[in-house]
């Protein structure tokens, strides 16, 4: 077996991580809201990201274009119908499903899209 170049590997830690500003699909940048592209085979903010939101931030209203799947590192994230994800939480949002996401406490999250949303 051959040694894993060092062109094929990318590892990033959460913790450590350069994270960007997040810029909605409209080019507007989200305040409180940064990411990291882990997989740059898909376009920005598609694929696997990590995602943090800072305490008292909110995501923007979207609707799936593809199920949204995504498990929380830490903080809690509050969905707009009042259901609280915590750490440890796997979630599944499927195609169609519109919401918004606010947090109290921060959060950090690994999330995976195959493609983008659209905003309301």
């Amino acid at each position: 077996m051959k040694s894993i170049e060092k062109v094929d590997r990318i590892v990033h830690n959460y913790k450590t991580a350069p994270f960007m500003p997040y810029i909605d699909a409209d080019g507007r940048e989200i305040p409180g809201q940064q990411f990291v592209q882990l997989d740059d085979t898909f376009p920005e903010g598609a694929g696997f990201t990590l995602y943090r939101m800072a305490p008292g931030s909110s995501s923007q209203p979207h609707e799936h274009t593809c199920h949204e799947q995504f498990f929380v590192i830490e903080g809690e994230v509050v969905d707009n119908d009042g259901f609280v994800y915590k750490p440890g939480d796997f979630v599944l949002l499927k195609t169609g499903t519109q919401h918004f996401s606010t947090t109290e406490t921060g959060a950090t999250l690994v999330v995976f899209v195959r493609e983008l949303e659209r905003n309301l």
